[in-house]
């Protein structure tokens, strides 16, 4: 294992401490929980129960997770999340019996991940957990995944690794050059998938000189692009941004729309 930064560690020890306080009382699902039936999804909560944690910045809600899990895979099958980030997908996962493999080029993301997972589910779940890049994952074999998920990054809006880690898409500003190489991840999403098998894929939009710029979109075109069909566009509305005070006194001075949505994008292979 390489090793972290001492701030890295500092994270990672607070994280671990606030896991164990919890855990003795831990329940496993969420209180009134029902399966999401429209293409507009809205969780102002970001989730009580296991060992979820709202403080990895631009997580996904745990309901996102579980809505996703349970209408596109079965017990026992095999999850893929690429970009685990905060762990919030391997948790879900374990809890619903799922077998998950989370990929991260985040040291810091995956030692998170594996604190996320000391909990114990009743169950046979299996959590497999590797720093790779996503755009090549050659320790998985073509057609042996039942089902994807991941967040990825919306360019360098949030520079998760502060440019340390090369291979971080979040270090990238160019819009065009973000999306090749997720154009890349989208090819061995589509290699490592099994066929008519689904792909979860959540991104949101961005704003440069005032003037909005369809991330999202350009992304769909991507994996479309890739050999993927399109089942499902989820419209997702995002709760909890940060400065969003700051922003709404910006967007009336400058007079534009503050982004609150993002699409979850749900990819068919054929």
């Amino acid at each position: 294992m390489s090793l972290i930064s001492l701030a890295c560690w500092n994270r990672l020890a607070k994280y671990d401490t606030m896991v164990e306080k919890n855990i003795k009382d831990l329940k496993l699902d969420p209180e009134n929980f029902e399966l999401e039936c429209t293409t507009v999804w809205a969780f102002p909560r970001r989730g009580n129960w296991a060992t979820h944690k709202s403080d990895w910045r631009g997580n996904w809600s745990p309901e996102v997770a579980r809505n996703l899990i349970l209408r596109y895979s079965k017990e026992g099958d095999h999850l893929l999340d690429c970009m685990i980030g905060g762990g919030t997908t391997a948790i879900e996962a374990k809890i619903l019996n799922r077998h998950i493999t989370c990929v991260d080029v985040n040291e810091e993301a995956l030692e998170r991940t594996k604190k996320s997972l000391e909990f114990e589910a009743g169950n046979k779940a299996k959590q497999r957990i590797i720093k790779c890049d996503a755009r090549n994952m050659s320790f998985i074999k073509n057609n042996e995944i039942d089902f994807i998920l991941t967040h990825p990054p919306y360019v360098d809006i949030i520079k998760y690794s502060e440019g340390k880690i090369a291979e971080d898409l979040s270090g990238i500003h160019d819009i065009e050059a973000f999306v090749d190489e997720i154009e890349k991840v989208a090819k061995e999403l589509y290699r490592v998938l099994k066929h008519g098998k689904c792909c979860a894929i959540l991104m949101g939009d961005t704003r440069r000189n005032k003037m909005y710029q369809p991330l999202a979109f350009k992304v769909m075109e991507r994996f479309l692009k890739t050999g993927f069909i399109l089942k499902e566009d989820i419209i997702k509305r995002q709760f909890n941004c940060k400065a969003t005070g700051f922003w709404v006194n910006k967007s009336k001075e400058a007079n534009f729309l503050l982004i609150m949505h993002e699409h979850l994008f749900i990819f068919q292979k054929k």
